[in-house]
């Protein structure tokens, strides 16, 4: 997943963590699995693009994306992740 959200250019960078274990609700049954967590830095406007990309390569009916804004940054850093997303 992370080397297609690069290869495609959705994202500057993508940070996998884990394993991580992870308990939810699935269609009314508690559920235990062993995930890894991935953190894709992209701009607000690719977020769409970034789900879609996601849903396409993941092996989940309904994967977890969400965003999270970025209120401040170094500008050098923005500016590094708006020149590598030029999609």
């Amino acid at each position: 997943m992370a080397d297609a959200l690069l290869d495609a250019r959705l994202a500057a960078c993508v940070q996998v963590g884990g394993p991580v274990t992870s308990r939810y609700w699935w269609r009314g049954t508690k559920e235990i699995a062993t995930e890894w967590v991935a953190v894709a830095k992209t701009r607000l406007d690719l977020v769409e693009r970034v789900t879609a990309e996601v849903r396409r390569v993941h092996g989940y009916e309904v994967p977890e994306v969400v965003a999270t804004p970025i209120v401040a940054g170094d500008p050098d850093y923005l500016r590094w992740l708006l020149d590598e997303t030029p999609t």
